[in-house]
């Protein structure tokens, strides 16, 4: 196989031009093409781009979207082809590489150059004190993982974690191992991303998911799209905002950034996309404050209960009499307000002004049908569960939970995250789905709760946690605060990578390490049964089959579902009455067993086999059923919180760039926003920059600050950028360090890494 450069690129000096007023269009064309040809080639990316998300092909590895029910052709986005590109790539990463490079050498090398060097061929092995990853067999490395899980004082030793990659199957079965093995050290990405959603929602509507389709969407009459950047994150979703608009919805964007892709969308494919001037999508943009949607929220509820005072028909009393509970102190709490007072706290925690919220009401009362969208602009805030807690009550006040056209929908980031989330990944699953899993299985699964990402890294740090297991993922740059969190890898006996590509978590290793090379969406997945497939859940809870379509790149590469079969046969032992070799050798068995411990799979096998899936249910949606405490959906009570920054401080938020899935760094540009050819940029409001003598170009170390002192990361490029004022903004990983492993949301957990408070001080590195 052909060898990546060797070279890595500076990634310090980047141009920057204008910000773009408009997303997609041909020039995403042409940048896909470029990406598959330049990665994959042609001949072999171009076959693959017509399977992707296709009934008979496979799922995209990149973002949950769910597909339509009437598929065009090429039904993917610029970013789901880097995504292809990426893994379907030519270039290999074999034990002559890491022959020449010592893993000192990898630990220096950005994240972008360890992923250009190609696909993971067979199982490698760095051994305490040595420099260089060397081959073993797949048996040898089963065999030193089954060592040292057997000299644990206590299966709580081992923490199992999950990327959303990773299919139901291998999922299901990689959360049976741990639990026969005797914990439920289950973090995976959902503790980083949606699990201030979860929260939220399981607390409110009894279901920690979202309840809108994507006729929902088409059928609504308004759409918020609060703290969401849809033309880099999940861009298909913007061919769906456009049917909407089209059939009469209006939509409000609330974000303390203008995003390209919300503000006009050229449509690919379409003539008026690609030829012509695309579709306006926004038709009225709040640029909020970093954290200020709680106060917003609270604000319009307010203003929905006085309106009521004189119109009645405002709230939908019959539903809020017959499905929720706790409107009467939710009202009361929002009547002590002082109107003019509530107000002005608003107006300051927001940094809208009263027209703006003025007329978002007068969307909200004008429309009938309301869905309300976010991502992680909303939920990695300390008070993001509040937040999601009040969006509910906003919607239950006007009955728009359980009806067409109306709902919750947090849309999640990673392919399969849901999934494996429904297959049992979460370290505190409930105790119907525990017992379900024992009687399947004839053991008793362990019932204390066990460690999320954030309390994993902490056990790292503290010894308690020695042996670190990942399926998929890039543990050590998706984390917060990066030093603290590679301090506690390190500390680790053993740390255990399954995965497709180089990454920094391979460089940053335990006593001793293993990489263990796994096929991926793209690859061909056969047994001695035959070629297999694996299922998904999307965003909105539709379940469908993935089939592979290209040979694998070497013999040695294994299926998630062999793997985790090989190991939990290796540490379980021979005797141990789970058909591990059955269920791996057909992933029928392993679907049959799904049927029976996880609710709504029933028939599982022949629903996945027809063309688009299946619809998980989902009682709030589909019932107006309430499966909380109560049996209704609950009204919370909120107090108004946001993060303040201080004299001479600004709040940044975390964010990705368009060439950048999580932290696969596809590239160095982000054109939407008119950076080239680098990523330590900061972005800050003019007026801020020069009250804080930050002129553009200028470079600073970015200081942010915590109860347990500073953290800093160095030379960072001053880009003036019309950010919400008091705001700032800069890509991760590389601000992940920012991040203080103890400044989490409250009841999630979730890291705060979209409120950082920070400083600026001169360049610590002005010799690059």
């Amino acid at each position: 196989m052909s060898k990546a450069p060797q070279h890595d690129p500076a990634q310090d000096a980047p141009d920057v031009g204008h910000p773009k007023r408009h997303a997609v269009g041909l020039p995403a064309v042409v940048n896909s093409l470029r990406f598959v040809g330049g990665r994959a080639g042609l001949k072999r990316g171009l076959p693959l781009l017509r399977a992707i998300n296709q009934t008979d092909g496979y799922d995209c590895p990149g973002c949950a979207w769910p597909e339509p029910g009437h598929r065009h052709p090429a039904e993917f986005c610029e970013n789901g082809a880097k995504a292809v590109a990426e893994e379907a790539t030519r270039l290999t990463v074999d034990r002559d590489f890491f022959a020449s490079h010592p893993v000192a050498d990898l630990a220096d090398k950005s994240g972008y150059w360890l992923g250009q060097q190609g696909r993971l061929t067979e199982p490698m092995y760095l051994a305490e004190g040595a420099t260089h990853y060397t081959p073993v067999t797949w048996d040898e490395a089963f065999a030193r993982i089954a060592a040292e899980l057997a000299d644990l004082d206590d299966p709580d030793g081992v923490a199992f974690y999950t990327s959303g990659r990773t299919g139901n199957e291998a999922a299901f079965l990689y959360q049976l191992f741990a639990r026969r093995l005797g914990t439920n050290n289950l973090p995976d990405c959902s503790n980083m991303c949606h699990e201030s959603s979860g929260s939220a929602l399981a607390e409110t509507i009894g279901i920690g998911k979202g309840s809108v389709t994507l006729d929902d969407l088409y059928q609504a009459d308004l759409i918020i799209v609060a703290g969401q950047n849809p033309g880099t994150n999940h861009p298909r979703m913007l061919t769906a905002l456009e049917k909407a608009k089209r059939a009469g919805a209006r939509i409000a964007t609330v974000n303390p950034l203008p995003e390209a892709g919300m503000q006009r969308f050229k449509n690919p494919q379409t003539a008026r996309g690609l030829a012509g001037r695309g579709t306006e999508l926004t038709d009225l943009f709040l640029q909020i404050k970093v954290g200020g949607d709680l106060a917003l929220f609270s604000a319009l509820n307010r203003a929905l209960l006085r309106a009521a005072d004189t119109d009645p028909a405002v709230l939908d009393r019959d539903f809020i009499d017959a499905h929720t509970h706790g409107f009467d102190a939710f009202a009361a709490h929002h009547a002590e307000a002082d109107d003019a007072a509530a107000l002005a706290d608003t107006l300051q925690r927001t940094g809208l002004s009263a027209d703006e919220i003025e007329r978002l009401l007068a969307m909200v009362l004008a429309a009938d049908r309301i869905v309300v969208c976010w991502a992680m602009g909303l939920t990695q805030h300390r008070h993001a569960v509040p937040t999601i807690r009040e969006i509910v009550s906003f919607l239950l006040l006007r009955g728009n939970i359980g009806r067409p056209g109306a709902g919750v929908c947090p849309v999640r980031g990673h392919s399969n995250v849901q999934g494996d989330r429904t297959m049992g990944i979460w370290e505190r699953m409930p105790d119907s789905f525990l017992d379900a899993l024992g009687t399947e299985f004839d053991f008793a699964p362990p019932r204390d709760h066990g460690l999320d990402t954030v309390d994993t890294i902490r056990a790292m740090r503290d010894g308690r946690v020695k042996v670190f297991l990942a399926m998929g993922g890039n543990f050590v740059s998706a984390t917060p605060d990066s030093r603290a969190t590679e301090e506690a890898m390190r500390r680790c006996r053993l740390t255990v990578h399954v995965s497709t590509k180089l990454n920094r978590s391979h460089a940053v290793t335990g006593a001793h390490a293993l990489i263990l090379p796994a096929l991926g969406r793209t690859d061909i997945d056969a047994t001695a049964s035959g070629e297999q497939f694996v299922t998904v859940e999307d965003s909105m809870g539709i379940v469908h089959a993935s089939h592979g379509r290209v040979p694998a790149l070497s013999e040695h590469m294994r299926s998630e579902v062999a793997i985790v079969a090989g190991l939990a046969r290796a540490v379980l032992g021979e005797a141990d009455t789970v058909p591990w070799e059955d269920l791996a050798a057909d992933y029928d068995r392993i679907r049959d067993r799904i049927e029976r411990v996880v609710p709504g799979f029933a028939d599982y096998n022949a629903r996945a086999r027809r063309p688009g899936g299946f619809t998980l249910p989902h009682a709030p949606r589909d019932e107006r059923r309430f499966p909380t405490a109560t049996g209704k959906a609950k009204f919370t009570v909120n107090p108004v919180t946001s993060p303040e920054a201080g004299p001479g401080r600004l709040l940044l938020q975390t964010l990705r760039s368009h060439d950048q899935f999580n932290t696969t760094i596809y590239g160095l540009n982000d054109r939407y926003r008119g950076i080239h050819h680098g990523r330590r940029i900061v972005l800050v409001n003019p007026e801020d920059a020069a009250e804080l003598g930050l002129a553009d170009g200028d470079y600073r170390d970015l200081v942010s600050e915590w109860t347990d002192g500073d953290r800093r990361a160095p030379h960072f490029r001053i880009v003036h950028y019309p950010t919400a004022r008091g705001c700032a903004a800069a890509y991760y990983p590389e601000t992940n360090v920012l991040v203080p492993l103890d400044s989490v949301a409250e009841t999630s957990n979730t890291p705060t890494s979209k409120s950082i408070v920070v400083r600026f001080e001169p360049d610590s590195q002005p010799e690059q």
